[in-house]
């Protein structure tokens, strides 16, 4: 048989240059380029446009109604009956309804303490508090410690019970709703939730209750989270810009308009009676909070947002338990509305434009959009038209949207505007986890019902550091609990060297100067990928 010429085979371009890799790969890239990559990062173009409009409306629909709420809205005192419980002399404490205060914690060494401590000095009759400690934890010297701590109370004749469960079954959906069945909660009306690290001040429950006495159809009062420690480092500062907004704007605009809103999970009073109507706490998925609040909601109860009741608590200073929230607060999410879009279609006790604003609004826009186009737009097509001039980004969608959205999101926080640009690149790192877990939420992946407690370090860190300046003699060497190469993210790190390349392609090769954008957001994913975020510890 004759024998056939590689020639044959092989285009006569590519021969040209068959032993040149570079230029062989150049080639297939314009082979492909136009029939296959443009098309494509033209539809991504739009699609990405699209999302950045509709959360720019959701924004700017944010800032309008704030804006009427603060200067035209009468105060929730006003919206609904609102009367102090008065101590009575004749009546003695009959007059106040029997409130319980669950604390679920789960090896809260460092703040165990605080929260219990704050439970017990609440501003309310003995004889009608019941203060439960739901402990989950797994190291038997915490339990001891945390036992030990609701005993001195109870010596001091608080009404305080400590209470443990053979597993973790359900995590903290699973620990709230046994401690529900006990028997000498039964004669409770209302139940206040605080996580470990969370303290409330002792009028909390003398200004939330009444709305739940004075309005049968109010199920649940949500206070606001003030940060101890929002000035421990930049990445707590980051947080309570974001944080900031969520109470300041999105609560309080719910509770304005729709008298719905997701329950944060902690620093709320529920009404016992609508938990059970709803069908009780659900672990089906990682925020257990806000499935609570959305089935309640469906069955016409009623939230109040109190924004002017705030309640201390900490935020994660370390960037791996920052990770771990970000992941079950955007995957949990996701994975809820894939379970209940239907159920509020058809739910027929609501009213049509409350179901758009729950769908809509609060679900499809806030916890599904806004992660995507921050991560998929500036991070992925962006930077890939710089090495497809072909596609062209309009100056609206590249610059001026995202501007106003990002000044809008700051109104929250006045006293860190200075910090807003940093605050924007550490936002656009961090949509990568969020992107990430949101579509493991709505693919029901297999981390779609992980669950890690967020570490909590207390003052662990400032008693340290005095500790350190109090040291007389020579200063030791500081100790890392972790190496080096533990705290390296390989994903941010793979992100920086991506738009890194496309900086540098477009430094040579650009028109619009995209290329500063590209190198400070390569800095950001890459301290953010060597793990110097946070605290170290």
């Amino acid at each position: 048989m004759a024998q056939i010429s590689p020639k044959l085979l092989i285009p006569e371009s590519f021969q040209v240059s068959r032993d040149d890799i570079t230029g062989q790969l150049g080639l297939i890239w314009e082979l492909i380029k136009v029939p296959l990559i443009v098309p494509l990062l033209k539809f991504g173009v739009y699609i990405c446009l699209t999302m950045s409009l509709m959360l720019f409306m959701e924004r700017l629909y944010m800032g309008v109604v704030i804006i009427l709420v603060k200067l035209f809205w009468k105060k929730p005192e006003k919206r609904y009956n609102f009367e102090l419980i008065q101590d009575d002399e004749e009546l003695g404490s009959s007059n106040f309804p029997v409130v319980l205060v669950q604390i679920p914690m789960f090896n809260e060494k460092e703040v165990y303490k605080i929260s219990i401590g704050a439970a017990c000095g609440l501003s309310w009759p003995s004889d009608r508090l019941v203060i439960q400690v739901l402990d989950d934890s797994t190291d038997p010297a915490i339990k001891l410690m945390v036992e030990q701590e609701c005993q001195r109370w109870a010596s001091k004749g608080i009404n305080i019970v400590y209470q443990i469960r053979e597993n973790r079954t359900g995590y903290k959906a699973g620990a709230l709703k046994e401690g529900l069945k006990r028997s000498y909660v039964k004669h409770c009306e209302y139940v206040a939730i605080f996580d470990a690290d969370f303290r409330p001040e002792p009028d909390f429950l003398r200004r939330s209750v009444p709305f739940l006495v004075h309005n049968p159809d109010i199920a649940l009062v949500q206070a606001r989270w003030r940060f101890v420690n929002a000035d421990e480092c930049l990445l707590t500062r980051m947080q309570e810009m974001s944080l900031d907004y969520h109470f300041t704007v999105e609560q309080e605009v719910g509770s304005a308009t729709h008298a719905f809103f997701g329950f944060n999970g902690t620093a709320g009073i529920w009404r016992i009676a609508a938990i059970n109507e709803a069908g009780g706490w659900k672990d089906r998925t990682t925020v257990e909070d806000m499935d609570l609040a959305v089935r309640t909601s469906l069955r016409g109860w009623k939230f109040v947002y109190l924004g002017d009741l705030q309640v201390k608590s900490e935020l994660p200073s370390t960037f791996k338990a920052f990770r771990f929230q970000q992941h079950r607060w955007s995957c949990g999410p996701a994975n809820l509305f894939r379970k209940m879009v239907w159920e509020i279609i058809q739910n027929k006790k609501v009213k049509f434009w409350k179901k758009v604003y729950v769908i809509y609004s609060f679900f499809f826009v806030r916890k599904i959009i806004a992660h995507m186009v921050t991560f998929i737009f500036y991070c992925v097509v962006l930077p890939l038209t710089i090495l497809v001039p072909e596609v062209k980004v309009p100056i609206w969608g590249a610059v001026y949207i995202p501007s106003i959205i990002t000044i809008l999101n700051s109104v929250g926080t006045p006293r860190s505007i200075h910090l807003l640009f940093y605050w924007i690149l550490f936002e656009n790192v961090m949509s990568l986890h969020r992107t990430k877990a949101t579509l493991i939420g709505l693919l029901e992946a297999g981390r779609a019902n992980e669950w890690v407690v967020t570490e909590k370090l207390g003052d662990a860190v400032k008693k340290a550091a005095d500790a350190a300046k109090n040291k007389t003699n020579a200063k030791a060497p500081r100790k890392f609990r972790f190496k080096f190469t533990d705290r390296l993210n390989t994903l941010e790190l793979g992100f920086a060297a991506f738009l890194f390349l496309c900086g540098c392609y477009d430094f040579v090769h650009g028109k619009n100067n995209y290329f500063v954008y590209l190198f400070l957001q390569t800095i950001s994913f890459f301290i953010t990928g060597i793990g110097y975020v946070g605290t170290i510890i």
